[in-house]
C-alpha cells in the first residue's frame, strides 16, 4: 500500500494536485498497485484562521503515517514572505531530513527553450542539490538592528556528513543514470574558501570510490554561463543549497520554463517520506479557473512513483513512473509555439491529453 499525505497548499495548487491525482488513479488500475491518500490542510488558509503553519506532532504524524508527500504550492498575498516558506516547506525539509533536491533539467519535444538551436538532446541533465545546510540553516542575527549602524549575519554551514552524504548520493546517480557517467561540482572554491574547500576535499575523496564517474569542478559563474551556452557539457550536477537554488531555476528556464519543472525533496535512505512538487508558485490570479497548467505537477507525481518504488524495491510504482513521464514527453510536441507557464488549454483538459497517452 502507497500511502500519500496530498498538501495541496494555496492558490493553483490543489486543483493542479488533483490533476496528478487522476493519473494515479489510471496508473494503479493498470499497473495493479494499491494506494491511499490523505488530504491535509497546511498552507495560507490554515495560516490566516489560526496563525498555525503545522505542528510539531504533524510534523511526526507525517514522518511515520506516509510514505510519501505530493505538494501542491504555498504562498497567497495576504501571507507575509517567509511564513510558509519557512515554517512549511524548510521545516519540513528538514525535520524529515530530505538532504537531497533533486531537480531534471531536460527539454521535451515541443517544447521551446529561449535558446537558440538548442535540441532536446542538448538539454537533459539532473542538478542534485544539498537540501538542508548552507545559509538555509537559519544561523545568524542582527546587531544594533533599526540603527544607522545595524549589523545583520547569516552564516554558510557545511559537515562533512552532509557534504559527504549528498555527494554520495550524486556519484551512485551518475552511475544509474549510465551514458557519460560524469559529475560536475558547482561551487567557489576561490572565495569560499571554508565551506567550499571542504565541499572540494570531500569531492575529491569521495570520487576515489567511483573511478568509473568522470569528475568535473565548475564555478557557479561559469556554470551558469555554460548552462545557457553550452548545456550539452552537463549529465549530473551537484552542488550547495544555495547555488542549487538559484542554477535549478535557470535549468527550469532553458527547458521551457517552471509550467514543466518538477522536484524532489528526497530522504533517499527511507527513514522518513521524501515530498515532491513542481516549483511554480501558486498564481493566486489564475486560481480556481482551470487555466493552470498541470504538467509540473503530473511529472512530480511521476517523480514520486519513480523515487518511492527505487527506494523501496517495488517495480511497479517505478514502471508507472516512467510511464506517466512518457505519456507527458509524448503530448508535448501538441504544445509547440504555446507559451508553457500558461498554456490556453484548460487545466482537466491537458490532462486527458495525458490520460489518453496512458491507455495506449
Amino acid at each position: 500500500m502507497l500511502r500519500i499525505a496530498v498538501i495541496g497548499g494555496d492558490g493553483i495548487g490543489p486543483e493542479v494536485c488533483e490533476q496528478g491525482l487522476r493519473c494515479l488513479g489510471k496508473l494503479a488500475e493498470q499497473y495493479q498497485f494499491e494506494y491511499d491518500t490523505d488530504k491535509l490542510p497546511y498552507g495560507g488558509g490554515r495560516y490566516l484562521a489560526d496563525k498555525t503553519v503545522i505542528t510539531d506532532e504533524e510534523v511526526a504524524q507525517l514522518k511515520t503515517n506516509y510514505d510519501a508527500i505530493y505538494l501542491g504550492a504555498v504562498g497567497r498575498p495576504d501571507v507575509p514572505p517567509g511564513v510558509l516558506e519557512q515554517g512549511l516547506l524548510l521545516k519540513l525539509r528538514f525535520e524529515l531530513d530530505q538532504y537531497i533536491n533533486l531537480r531534471p533539467v531536460k527539454l521535451y519535444p515541443g517544447i521551446a527553450t529561449p535558446l537558440a538551436n538548442r535540441t532536446p538532446d542538448d538539454i537533459d541533465f539532473v542538478v542534485v542539490r544539498e537540501n538542508t545546510e548552507d545559509l538555509y540553516c537559519g544561523v545568524g542575527g542582527f546587531l544594533r538592528r533599526g540603527t544607522p549602524h545595524e549589523v545583520a549575519t547569516q552564516e554558510m554551514i557545511a559537515t562533512r556528513m552532509g557534504v559527504e552524504r549528498c555527494l554520495r548520493y550524486a556519484f551512485e546517480l551518475s552511475r544509474a543514470r549510465g551514458g557519460r557517467r560524469l559529475l560536475t561540482l558547482v561551487a567557489k572554491t576561490n572565495v569560499l574558501t571554508f565551506a567550499h574547500n571542504l565541499w572540494m576535499r570531500a569531492f575529491e575523496e569521495v570520487g576515489a570510490d567511483y573511478p568509473d564517474v568522470t569528475r568535473e569542478y565548475h564555478h557557479v559563474d561559469a556554470c551558469c554561463m555554460y548552462m545557457v551556452s553550452q548545456p550539452q557539457r552537463y549529465d549530473v550536477v551537484v552542488t550547495t543549497n544555495m547555488f542549487g537554488d538559484i542554477i535549478t531555476d535557470l535549468g527550469a528556464a532553458i527547458a521551457g520554463g517552471m509550467g514543466i519543472a518538477a522536484s524532489g525533496n528526497l530522504n533517499p535512505d527511507g527513514a522518513a517520506p521524501s515530498m515532491f512538487e513542481p516549483v511554480h508558485g501558486s498564481a493566486p490570479d489564475i486560481a480556481g479557473q482551470n487555466k493552470a497548467n498541470p504538467l509540473a505537477a503530473i511529472l512530480s507525481m511521476a517523480m514520486l512513483l519513480q523515487q518511492t518504488g527505487r527506494m523501496k524495491s517495488a517495480d511497479a510504482l517505478s514502471q508507472a513512473g516512467d510511464a506517466l513521464e512518457a505519456a507527458v514527453a509524448s503530448v508535448c510536441p501538441q504544445f509547440a509555439g504555446q507559451p508553457i507557464d500558461r498554456l490556453p488549454m484548460p487545466t482537466a483538459k491537458v490532462t486527458d491529453l495525458v490520460l489518453t497517452k496512458l491507455d495506449r
